[in-house]
């Protein structure tokens, strides 16, 4: 069962956690979770180089398309690959439609909001992101911008292990010696999808260029894994070349590291300012963009008043609870560093300091998430806290209680396959309020929402 593609047209599927739990529910469970773990890279927040950095030739898409290699319309009987990843990739992947989205008419607007001398098919800032853009000496004789984000913007540049990925005795480690990415690895994944759906030092989507029309970035690392939709199937034998999938790690490193890149950002005085004003995309958008009969505010960080400039907390309010699991201590004083950051960007003191005081408790709070197992009691405690902090009014703004959506159903998607949550349909007719209260930002409603979490508690027993 596959999301619709006119499911996905916009930037965040909200029916993807009911979903994922209904193909859990007809399909075979995972193993459970064990102590099993694989090879990492030697320091977790470690910065790997990414594939467009990489010093390999790419290939081209049209080297993976073979039925015999990762074409076939059908999974493969008896291999330890699906072998359909090709097709998954170019039949029903956004990723793949990436390049082409920058000739229509939305881009070609940008493009002259901005007063940009090419057109976005060929402007450096446009391609970064909408396609595997690598030095020309790089590119092979079937290297194309066509293909989009294709299989070497995420696995690698295959010049060196296209080849040898395939003889008999290779290993997952001889490819990555060769330049494969660890997309298993959820820190490697996450620094990789981050890099276009939040931004590095290489490219980042500013509140300028959203200005200009560009969409407002969303992002949770495993509900767009799952929406994408994987080409991966996670079972023992691929655990067993790979490591341990764990999709709760995976939304929580990815959580963590929105927040590292956000500090990152804020304490970068290039990227940290647009002329007089601080770089705007760190703030939460619908703090200024709703009408201004809306009475919407209410206490919620202390120390902060009406009208006050708050940063866009959404990931961190997600990073809170995740912290309080994990590392307790830790969650204290990650939760006091937030607030202090929050009433300095607002009222004095020095935001640069916190700022660099949270990167830090990110980086440990990163390598404490990449050695840990997630247990049934960490994934029942983080859901329960996020839905208590939704009914003590955390989520009263549009961003975080989107955030919250995206992981709400994430957890319990995970929980139901680990055995964890008994009832699919109870746990769908919950999710599917909370999508529905998050459905149109324009219209969000804070009372809408809180109910939707009561019921949703209610409908999961906790």
């Amino acid at each position: 069962m596959r999301l619709p593609a006119k499911s996905i047209d916009r930037q965040v599927a909200y029916a993807l956690a009911a979903i994922g739990l209904v193909i859990a529910a007809i399909g075979a469970p995972f193993a459970q979770i064990n102590a099993q773990t694989s090879a990492q890279t030697s320091s977790p927040n470690a910065r790997l180089a990414l594939p467009y950095h990489a010093a390999d030739k790419s290939v081209g898409v049209v080297n993976c398309a073979n039925s015999l290699c990762h074409g076939s319309v059908q999974p493969i009987k008896d291999s330890n690959v699906l072998q359909t990843e090709y097709v998954t990739w170019s039949r029903v992947d956004k990723h793949a439609r990436s390049y082409r989205a920058l000739f229509n008419e939305q881009s070609l607007r940008i493009a002259r909001n901005l007063g940009f001398a090419k057109p976005p098919s060929e402007e450096k800032l446009c391609l970064d992101c909408h396609a595997h853009n690598v030095p020309v000496a790089l590119r092979g004789e079937r290297f194309k911008f066509d293909d989009g984000v294709s299989c070497e913007a995420c696995h690698g540049p295959a010049g060196r292990w296209l080849e040898s990925h395939v003889q008999d005795g290779a290993t997952h480690a001889d490819n990555l010696k060769a330049g494969l990415y660890p997309t298993a690895e959820p820190v490697a994944r996450a620094q990789l999808c981050l890099s276009c759906h939040f931004g590095n030092n290489d490219r980042f989507v500013t509140h300028r260029l959203m200005g200009a029309g560009h969409p407002r970035m969303a992002f949770e690392l495993d509900t767009f894994t799952a929406v994408q939709p994987a080409h991966f199937k996670p079972d023992s034998d691929w655990e067993k070349r790979k490591q341990l999938w764990d999709g709760v790690k995976v939304w929580a490193i990815g959580q963590a590291l929105i927040v590292s890149e956000m500090m990152d950002v804020l304490v970068d005085p290039k990227r940290g300012r647009d002329g007089l004003f601080p770089e705007l995309v760190l703030f939460d958008c619908h703090a200024c963009h709703h009408p201004m009969s809306e009475r919407r505010w209410a206490p919620r960080v202390a120390g902060l008043g009406p009208g006050s400039v708050r940063l866009n907390d959404s990931s961190m309010l997600m990073v809170r609870q995740i912290a309080h699991v994990v590392d307790p201590p830790l969650g204290n004083r990650v939760a006091a560093t937030m607030t202090r950051l929050q009433q300095t960007v607002s009222g004095g003191g020095d935001a640069i300091a916190q700022a660099k005081t949270l990167k830090g408790e990110m980086t440990a709070l990163i390598a404490a998430l990449d050695k840990r197992t997630i247990e049934e009691a960490d994934m029942r405690a983080v859901l329960s806290g996020l839905i208590n902090e939704g009914l003590n009014g955390q989520f009263r703004d549009y961003a975080g209680a989107e955030q919250a959506t995206m992981a709400i159903g994430s957890v319990a998607n995970f929980m139901y396959q680990r055995g964890a949550l008994p009832s699919a349909r109870n746990v769908n007719g919950g999710l599917a309020q909370l999508q529905a209260a998050v459905a149109n930002d324009e219209r969000y409603s804070p009372a809408q929402f809180q109910a939707a979490l009561r019921n949703f508690r209610s409908s999961v027993g906790l």
